[in-house]
């Protein structure tokens, strides 16, 4: 483990122990809201009996989608206490999800093309090099797989609330692929939890727009669909420095749909 998963660890467990948004489970799924939370596009269809691999994906929340619908769940997560979630969750609804403590950056404990589906919710860029995790999804994913991951949108990277000066939110960082940021989580990621929780300051990896799509490209995967992310529909008569109002005019984060076909 070298220091960046260390610290990620760390971090990790200390958000969980926060009450952050992200480490909350999920416990009130059906199959029709599962459904609706793993496949909104329409781009998975059927998953009961498919082998899932949820990367750095712990947390309670998409694993357990997965296994409402059938199909046959491994996390994969560095957060022993993301992970606990997992299991948590699994044991609420009466499903088996296996987990797994490592390193997104490493997946060699699994065979080649060992996975229908991999789904990675918003991690990547809390590792440098993005191209080295998706050579290992390329190793364990099947021809004709469906990779997801949502990731920040490379071109408001660093932009936070907080920015406005008067009249707009400027971008001030220079855009550099695995330049590096530190910074404290927005307070919104602490509803309902504890936002005076010793969590340390964030650390994200800018990955260029170029280097996620040829990086995907070069290995064989067939982009499906790619959305822009924000926290729901956009309030452009928000107060300007609010949540609602930043991500009303600068999208957060990117979702990147992608099939396999080497």
């Amino acid at each position: 483990m070298d220091e960046i998963a260390r610290y990620n660890v760390e971090r990790w467990n200390a958000l969980v122990r926060a009450g952050a948004v992200f480490t909350r489970p999920h416990l009130d799924l059906n199959e029709h809201t599962a459904r609706e939370r793993i496949d909104p596009a329409g781009l998975l269809g059927e998953v009961s009996g498919r082998r899932v691999l949820c990367l750095a994906g712990g947390g309670g929340q998409q694993s357990a989608a997965f296994a409402l619908l059938g199909a046959e769940v491994v996390v994969l997560d560095l957060s022993d206490e993301q992970l606990r979630r997992d299991a948590e969750t699994a044991a609420h609804y009466g499903v088996r999800v296996e987990t797994v403590q490592d390193d997104m950056r490493d997946l060699s404990r699994f065979a080649p093309h060992s996975f229908d589906v991999v789904c990675h919710p918003h991690s990547i860029n809390f590792v440098p090099d993005a191209r080295a995790v998706f050579r290992e999804v390329a190793r364990v994913i099947r021809p004709g797989g469906v990779y997801y991951f949502n990731c920040v949108n490379p071109f408001f990277f660093g932009l936070q609330e907080s920015d406005w000066d008067g009249k707009c939110y400027p971008l001030r960082l220079p855009y550099v692929d695995g330049a590096e940021l530190r910074h404290e989580d927005p307070q919104w990621i602490f509803r309902g939890g504890d936002p005076a929780a010793e969590v340390g300051a964030c650390r994200e990896y800018r990955h260029t727009l170029g280097t996620l799509v040829n990086g995907l490209i070069e290995l064989g995967f067939v982009l499906l669909r790619l959305t822009e992310e924000n926290l729901g529909t956009p309030d452009f008569g928000a107060e300007p420095g609010s949540t609602d109002h930043y991500t009303s005019i600068a999208p957060p984060w990117l979702d990147f749909w992608a099939r396999y076909r080497p």
